[in-house]
């Protein structure tokens, strides 16, 4: 069997085993699969960083089913690897690994990577690791594990870890026990380490520890993931000592190997910084050489709110999911439409949850039928309600699997009512900024910040009042005359063509600030 053989078959598992295991679960253990195409992309540039007369010593810690080690056959001979290997922890994942790459000499080992001994010898150490480590959140791991964790790195490496951080810290601190001096290491994970308090302990590791080559990071609305509600970095680092004049590359947006946007930041700048977001706010630039032309699709990803299929079964008031015993995991919060939302300004509590009256949820749970009359039985019986109702009829329902899924619409920090009527309001749109967790129906518009607004805003929270404003000021002539009249005066605003909108009112306000 060749290669591409191998990773057909490798695709093809990977989709059951996403399909037996629900979001929930894979939430819980982390376990989001790399897409094909970025495994052969990490690899590729991994791969330009090694003479091609090196022999490779390979390690992929959390191995899964394979995709870097795959994305490393696809691209070299197999005479040219001296070792490969990897771990996984899950033994349903590792054996399947094992049948489709169990002829390949892969030595594939079924433990947790953090709780094995890094070699001893130089000799026995790998040149190469790439991985995409468990994103597991900190607060599934319990207060034993992360203890343990810590001495771990604490042992190896005497550095101290963030007693808050997610399990990919510590995979990613630790493959430095395991590395060649010189050695190369690639690293998919979530890009929130750029800016969180406890992702100072992976920075810190990346700016002292070793030589930081380049952090890749994609745009939050260019999904890596369609399971994962994070968005993603990859991180590569070479292990030496950086030198003091290192520079480290910055790319954003795009593919790993065309991206949108490239800088280069010292590390003495990278130390100073309490977030690394803020380089991205070198590309400001584009926003003062391109100001007359730039639309508000520059600025914002715009898009419908998701269609339920049948709001009267899967949008809830809170006394109804009570009534029915709905489980909470199972609802997410969702915006009123607009006549019956009072507030121009949504604030939340603690929890995320919108402050409004009418406060209302929408029933989303891609859990297979068997597991919920399983685990929630009284879930099961509101959906063989909907069954007798046919619900699961209609023309969304019945083209999604299950049923009673639900589209991924993301909260938006803003939102424009996606109709209106000019008699009844002196602008028939209305312009919306929600710092709750909620969710919208398609009867709004969900305009969610690009890269670059969205690294100004996470720096400069003040901004959102701001941003809000200037949308809300913009004219209702404008508005109309991008969108479109129906008889009775009802004016509609299609996401492209509210995104046709000039910029120039938000881009002031960046501007000034």
């Amino acid at each position: 069997m060749d290669i591409k053989e191998r990773e057909k078959f490798r695709q093809q598992y990977q989709k059951y085993l996403d399909s037996i295991k629900t979001r929930i679960e894979r939430n819980q253990f982390g376990q989001f699969a790399t897409p094909p195409k970025l495994a052969h992309d990490i690899i590729s540039y991994v791969l330009s960083k090694i003479p091609s007369s090196s022999y490779i010593r390979f390690l992929e810690p959390g191995f899964g089913t394979g995709p870097f080690y795959s994305a490393l056959l696809q691209q070299v001979p197999l005479s040219r690897i001296e070792v490969a290997a990897g771990y996984e922890i899950d033994p349903l994942y590792s054996d399947i690994a094992r049948a489709i790459w169990g002829k390949t000499g892969l030595r594939l080992y079924t433990r947790d990577f953090t709780e094995v001994d890094p070699p001893t010898t130089e000799d026995l150490k790998y040149n190469l690791i790439v991985c995409n480590p468990p994103y597991v959140r900190h607060h599934h791991l319990s207060r034993d594990q992360k203890k343990k964790l810590q001495s771990i790195i604490m042992r190896h490496l005497n550095f101290e870890v963030n007693g808050l951080s997610g399990l990919y810290v510590y995979f990613v601190i630790l493959s430095k026990a395991w590395m060649t001096k010189g050695g190369l290491g690639a690293w998919l994970i979530p890009s929130e380490f750029m800016v969180t308090n406890y992702g100072y302990s992976l920075r810190k590791f990346l700016l002292t520890r070793v030589a930081l080559l380049r952090v890749h990071r994609f745009d939050p609305h260019e999904v890596q993931f369609s399971d994962a509600l994070v968005s993603s970095a990859v991180v590569f680092f070479k292990n030496t000592e950086p030198l003091p004049n290192h520079e480290v590359e910055f790319t954003f947006g795009g593919t790993l190997t065309n991206p949108k946007l490239r800088i280069t930041v010292s590390i003495s700048e990278l130390s100073r910084a309490s977030k690394w977001t803020i380089f991205y706010n070198h590309f400001s630039s584009l926003i003062e050489n391109e100001n007359n032309s730039l639309t508000l699709s520059d600025l914002f990803t715009i898009k419908r709110g998701l269609a339920t299929g049948n709001n009267s079964f899967f949008i809830l008031a809170p006394e109804q999911s009570i009534t029915f015993g709905l489980p909470r995991e199972c609802l997410k919060p969702i915006l009123p439409n607009p006549r019956n939302l009072e507030v121009d300004i949504i604030e939340a509590d603690e929890n995320g949850e919108p402050q409004i009256r009418n406060r209302l949820y929408l029933l989303s749970c891609d859990m297979p039928r068997e597991k919920i009359e399983i685990r929630y039985p009284t879930l099961w019986k509101y959906l063989q309600y909907g069954i007798e109702k046919g619900v699961h009829l209609r023309y969304l329902c019945r083209h999604r699997d299950p049923w009673y899924a639900q589209e991924h619409r993301p909260p938006a920090p803003f939102l424009c009512t996606y109709m209106g009527r000019k008699a009844k309001r002196k602008n028939p749109f209305r312009f919306i900024l929600n710092y709750s967790n909620a969710t919208a129906a398609n009867v709004y518009l969900m305009l969610y910040p690009k890269a670059l607004l969205a690294s100004m805003i996470n720096e400069k929270p003040d901004l959102y009042q701001l941003v809000w404003r200037a949308l809300s000021s913009i004219t209702p002539e404008t508005l109309m005359e991008v969108g479109r009249v129906y008889g009775g005066g009802l004016y509609k605003l299609e996401p492209r063509e509210l995104g046709k909108v000039p910029a120039r009112i938000v881009l002031d306000v960046l501007n000034a600030c």
